[in-house]
């Protein structure tokens, strides 16, 4: 006698497709980054494709961290099967890709409000009224408590390698800036 083996999901009838991925992106909104835990691993654009097997149920994630050598993609992985497992799926796979390269582009423009909310001036773009130099690009930075573009880099590293700290001279506030790549 051969066993059927049932879809790894909790319906206990059979599930299409697209309402399978649907569940697991829903599943995967809930995992927050360990570093910025205001923004899902969707909203930071880390979360690159879902798929689940019609025939199995088994989910694949794949992924892109948002710099090669980030220290949190062990505990992100582990939270993405976690929060995949939790809304019923028994087989899930985690596929790191590194081409192409995460960019801050991938950063919803809900989620920049949120990272501003949060006090992280979020990542923006080159200053197009700055002169063409050699060297560093120089970036408008405006605080996220006051809005004043009056500011200054402190250190090119914050509490992370993908943060840089700086000082507003409008409210004296320090504040990180998410960098952009």
């Amino acid at each position: 006698m051969v066993e059927k083996r049932e879809p790894s999901t909790v319906n206990s009838e059979r599930e299409l497709p697209e309402q399978a991925v649907s569940r697991a992106r829903a599943a995967l909104e809930t995992v927050m980054d360990p570093e910025v835990p205001v923004l899902s691993i969707v909203e930071l654009g880390i979360v690159r494709e879902v798929g689940v097997e019609p025939d199995t149920g088994a989910v694949t994630v794949t992924i892109t961290p948002t710099y090669s050598g980030c220290p949190a993609m062990p505990v992100i992985e582990e939270e993405i099967a976690a929060a995949l497992k939790r809304a019923g799926f028994a087989e899930v796979r985690v596929e790191t890709v590194y081409a192409p390269a995460w960019t801050t582009d991938w950063i919803s423009e809900p989620a920049r409000e949120k990272l501003r909310a949060y006090g992280i001036a979020p990542p923006g773009a080159p200053d197009p009224a700055a002169p063409v130099t050699l060297g560093p690009t120089v970036r408008v930075v405006s605080c996220p408590f006051c809005g004043s573009a009056k500011t200054r880099i402190v250190s090119e590293f914050g509490a992370t390698a993908c943060k840089s700290l700086y000082s507003c001279h409008a409210c004296r506030q320090p504040f990180e800036h998410f960098k952009a790549f």
